[in-house]
């Protein structure tokens, strides 16, 4: 019995085609999240925040109990989640029209040809009776001129 070892083991799933794919995936991936990151945050966001006067939507908040003296107050900072979910949105509408553009762009394969149909066997067996009825009266005429042939010369 071979005696594989760790390495080896660790290589053969290393090369397979998936775990290099997926690889290469998440790497596009991390450049293509910082992309968009970018596009939001230095773009559209600001875009944002002239709409809303120049209010940064990250410093919105409610303030739930105030503070006193070293005490800081008590804030429910919806801006945050206003952010991030606007952030997602945008995040994922830009994922969306890249996988779009890709499908568009791909080679689309003609559907292949539909199979033929299957013939039954009842069928199948019709022809082959067939086939031997004609067989045999092809036979018959063939037969009957030799007879009358060896009938002829004797």
């Amino acid at each position: 019995m071979k005696k594989s070892t760790f390495f080896k083991d660790f290589r053969d799933f290393a090369v397979k085609g998936n775990v290099i794919d997926m690889a290469v995936g998440v790497i596009i991936g991390g450049a293509f999240g910082k992309i968009v990151t970018s596009l939001v945050n230095d773009i559209i966001m600001p875009c944002f925040s002239v709409l809303l006067s120049d209010i940064p939507l990250t410093s919105l908040a409610l303030t739930l109990k105030e503070g006193t003296g070293e005490v800081e107050p008590i804030l429910m900072k919806y801006g945050n989640f206003l952010q991030t979910t606007v952030d997602f949105l945008l995040i994922a509408f830009c994922i969306f029209l890249f996988v779009r553009l890709i499908s568009k762009l791909k080679k689309k394969t003609p559907p292949a040809p539909p199979a033929p149909p299957v013939t039954p066997e009842d069928v199948l067996l019709l022809r082959e009776i067939r086939d031997l009825l004609a067989a045999e009266k092809a036979e018959q005429p063939a037969e009957e001129k030799a007879e009358e042939k060896t009938e002829a010369t004797v």
